[in-house]
């Protein structure tokens, strides 16, 4: 048996620490190394806390309709501060856990900025001082930052990013948040359902830019009933504080005219960039592409043998569960298994109102790669567990080969499909047809059946939605 490797990996997010945990399951030495937080942006100042507090805004508007089930109910007060704290809650638990795993599992931590010296070695800078670790590999996991545009510097206080959004002090009353994809609209939503005015500004066409368009026509009409306003092919521009109002301008792409929105709190969610500012890359021979990231083959190693990039750093899509799996392909590589990254798909979960989420191509991507496709869907308002829970907006679509009947692409929108979406990925990972799909039995009375309905109106053959002919 070889002896372990010393393995240090930098960052200890959603790929890191998966990474790590991996590693010493597999039985060789680790150390990580996080400069702040364990459990990096989604499980501090992303998906976590974000979903959390997006819970509690579709519990405030569902305790709205209650009186439509005969449920009366008195009075509803938000409590900001409180419910602050119940999300930093949940984030406690959740990072505490990830430490708890790494010294259960036998992994170091080390907390500190890391500066790689040279391919073997790690300088980090804590607290205490500086640490010099040495390795036979290094693994980088360092994550992405909120990307800030010009004239919309963060402060956190008039400019909010992602972060800022998530600790509030308040609930604004009029919110301007610039970019309408998933970030930017699941927030705007969030807070429109605490009691925000909301105004989206989206420099493309329309919300949700690059997602299934059938899907997205859904969720813009929703916003548009919450009364939501959505600026698309427009851009801001900048902004002044007069009064203790932000006086934002936004500059129409179309013909070129402004307009000043007046607001209390701007939010800036145009994306995130991977994060390796600092890291010494140049050190070992590395660069990264033109958009940031560093170049990976399918075992998530680098150009240099013994250095391996996960998570966002290395490429899109910039999600956590795929950042994990490259974590999981990255520890079998380095204790020597025959691993490599070959997912067929990564699904999408946008937690908006109503959710959306995607996995596989779009049929309109579909037919460009060439294919003649196939398109099955079935409405919520068929199904009578979306009646029961007074949520019928949307749909499934399943988009299959016409010549194979292969599942190629699944996309949702409607009530808790970024659970469902499960169930889609996994027909696709094994090369399930639609038919496969639909002769699956499905409990009743379930959203799931919305799925198998979907894969039987492929064929023309759905039961509880009437097809022409």
């Amino acid at each position: 048996m070889s002896a372990p490797r010393k393995v240090v990996v930098l960052g200890a997010g959603p790929a890191g620490y998966v990474c790590a945990i991996r590693l010493a399951q597999l039985g060789q030495e680790v150390t990580v190394v996080e400069k702040s937080y364990l459990g990096g942006t989604c499980l501090n100042v992303g998906c976590i806390p974000s979903k959390a507090l997006i819970a509690a805004g579709a519990l405030l508007e569902r305790i709205g309709k209650a009186d439509a089930m005969g449920i009366s109910v008195g009075d509803v007060a938000l409590d900001v501060e409180k419910l602050v704290g119940w999300k930093a809650g949940i984030v406690a638990k959740l990072t505490g856990g990830v430490g708890t795993l790494l010294k259960n599992h036998g992994a170091r931590h080390v907390e500190g900025r890391a500066e790689i010296v040279d391919r073997n070695t790690v300088k980090v800078t804590g607290a205490d001082g500086e640490t010099t670790l040495t390795a036979d590999d290094l693994v980088i996991a360092t994550g992405s930052v909120p990307t800030e545009i010009p004239g919309f510097p963060f402060d956190e206080e008039t400019v909010w990013s992602s972060t800022g959004a998530l600790v509030p002090n308040r609930i604004p009353e009029h919110l301007l948040v610039i970019g309408a994809g998933y970030i930017g609209l699941e927030l705007g939503m969030m807070y429109r359902k605490l009691g925000s005015q909301v105004t989206l500004v989206e420099f493309t066409e329309g919300a949700l830019p690059g997602q299934d368009r059938d899907c997205v026509k859904v969720i813009e009409r929703h916003a548009k009933k919450a009364k939501i306003k959505l600026l698309t092919r427009s851009a801001a521009k900048g902004f002044e504080v007069r009064g203790g109002k932000s006086h934002v301008q936004v500059e129409s792409r179309d013909d070129g005219s402004t307009q000043t929105i007046e607001c209390d709190q701007i939010l800036s969610t145009v994306g995130r960039r991977p994060y390796t500012d600092g890291l010494g890359l140049e050190r070992v021979g590395l660069q990264v592409d033109e958009r940031g990231f560093l170049p990976v083959d399918r075992q998530m190693r680098t150009s240099v043998p013994n250095v391996y990039a996960i998570g966002d750093v290395a490429g899109q899509p910039m999600l956590a569960h795929k950042g994990s799996k490259e974590g999981l392909v990255c520890a079998g590589v380095i204790a020597g298994q025959a691993e490599e990254y070959d997912a067929r798909c990564v699904p999408a979960v946008i937690f908006t109102s109503p959710e959306m989420a995607s996995v596989g191509v779009t049929d309109a991507e579909a037919k460009e790669q060439g294919r003649e496709v196939r398109v099955g869907q079935f409405p919520f308002a068929a199904s009578g567990r979306a009646m029961s829970l007074m949520e019928t907006e949307g749909f499934v679509k399943i988009v299959a080969d016409a010549a194979t009947d292969e599942v190629l692409g699944v996309h949702m929108v409607g009530p808790e499909v970024t659970e469902l979406i499960a169930e889609a990925a996994l027909a696709i990972e094994l090369g399930a047809t639609a038919e496969d799909v639909a002769r699956t039995i499905h409990a009743h009375p379930t959203l799931p059946e919305a799925v198998m309905e979907a894969a039987e109106s492929v064929h023309r053959m759905a039961v509880h939605v009437y097809q022409k002919p």
